[in-house]
């Protein structure tokens, strides 16, 4: 018997991803075409034995939530439960502090996975290379392979060539360690969590010789990177199982876009019928794009490679779009045209208007690129990216907008200066410079 464990974190922890994170979780932020929670569940549900799927995080439990897990439960024929932290816990805190509810039934083993990430998933090869190396209560790490520059900015593993035991593990390094990078995909055993209670033992010891000053000096706030894999490293228990099928972080909205090529890409062997096809009557199609059922499309339209168009979405005759996610209920009306940007809910964008942003894919001449973390400033400049509108917006017709950053946020009240230029724009005490 197995179970998955998915860590969906919080709404502190979405941050990057706003205004979108506003309007629902990040982990229910639509990814070719389905929640992006939905694509781990897939993976899940496909690996034999699989009794239970658990969601770990502090998200208030709200009625999209509960709406998205029933479903999920219906379609997919398993039991699908979420577990609520009273706090941050960090990625290993969370699963010792539900250590009992994970157990339960006696599980032979549990995969972890970080719900932020986009992956193949290759679970069952995963438990099959658990089987095939080291010993039996071993644990495996999904891994691979970056350029050694854009390395540093992950969970770096040196590894034993031959076996695959992982040597030495870093989280985050300052200098060079290894271009082999922590996916965030985990197979454990019940075994993992004698190796977090001696951790939790040595924090509440901690604790008593010195005052708490943040949430991480609480006893269950735990991390697997820092607090367990570099104590397990070198000690014939932690092994890695490289992957070269596809894999990238969702940590700012702008990734979400490459995200969701990716996933439309596999959709032609896991999902083909969730790709639109060129018939009579119908837009013209170029590339891989997902079209919800309910959407009203003009046959004179032009969409893809990689759109995603969603429920109740109105595209009207001419118009173009490219490398773009079109939420619920949006409106593109005549001639507009779309182009690496996120059009958020129930939002319209007028006759002959143009918005674009700037992609923020990894280098195409570097197979081993990843995706950069956006920053908001680069150098003391805006740094480009992709332009999102976030919910009930509307950009007037024959208008040009392409933003360096975030673009509306919902129903606020335009400030235009000059020839078409939006200055400032707030919401919830967040101040964002549009420019133009």
């Amino acid at each position: 018997m197995l179970k998955a464990v998915i860590l969906i974190g919080g709404p502190q922890k979405g941050t990057r991803f706003r205004p979108l994170s506003f309007e629902v979780p990040k982990p229910l932020f639509p990814v070719a075409g389905v929640p992006m929670l939905q694509h781990h569940i897939e993976a899940c549900a496909k690996v034999p034995n699989m009794k239970e799927i658990l969601l770990i995080g502090f998200y208030q439990p709200n009625e999209e939530l509960n709406r998205f897990l029933l479903n999920a439960q219906q379609e997919f024929k398993i039991s699908i439960r979420y577990l609520q932290e009273y706090a941050a816990l960090g990625t290993g805190g969370g699963i010792y502090h539900f250590r009992d509810q994970i157990v339960s039934g006696s599980p032979e083993a549990f995969f972890v996975l970080n719900a932020d990430v986009c992956s193949a998933f290759p679970l069952t090869e995963m438990l099959r290379f658990q089987k095939e190396h080291g010993e039996p209560n071993s644990f495996v790490i999904l891994g691979t392979t970056a350029n050694r520059k854009q390395s540093m900015n992950y969970g770096c593993i040196v590894e034993n060539e031959e076996t695959n035991e992982v040597l030495h593990y870093v989280e985050k390094p300052s200098t060079f360690v290894s271009d082999i990078i922590n996916c965030g995909i985990y197979l454990f055993n019940p075994d993992i969590f004698q190796h977090i209670g001696a951790v939790f033992q040595k924090n509440q010891q901690d604790m008593l010789l010195e005052e708490p000053t943040n949430g991480w000096h609480r006893a269950e706030a735990i991390r697997l990177e820092q607090d367990i894999f570099t104590a397990l490293a070198g000690q014939g228990k932690l092994y890695v199982y490289k992957t070269l099928s596809f894999w990238s972080q969702i940590k700012s909205a702008g990734s979400a876009i490459y995200a969701s090529r990716l996933y439309l890409n596999q959709y032609h062997t896991t999902h083909p019928e969730r790709l639109a096809t060129n018939k009579e009557g119908s837009p013209k199609i170029t590339g891989n794009v997902y079209i919800h059922p309910t959407a009203n499309i003009d046959p004179t339209a032009v969409l893809g490679p990689n759109v995603s168009i969603g429920t109740g979405v109105t595209i009207g005759a001419g118009v173009r779009v490219r490398e773009s996610i079109i939420l619920h209920g949006a409106n593109l009306q005549d001639h507009c045209c779309v182009l690496n940007s996120i059009v958020g809910w129930d939002s319209t964008i007028g006759k002959w208007a143009r918005v674009e942003g700037t992609p923020s894919d990894p280098n195409p001449n570097d197979p081993y690129a990843k995706i950069d973390s956006e920053t908001l400033f680069r150098e003391g400049k805006l740094t480009p990216s992709i332009t999102i509108l976030g919910c009930n917006v509307t950009i007037p017709s024959e208008v040009y907008a392409s933003a360096s950053w975030m673009l509306l946020l919902d129903s606020t009240p335009f400030q235009w200066s000059g020839r078409n230029k939006l200055k400032h724009t707030k919401r919830k005490g967040l101040l964002f410079k549009i420019v133009f």
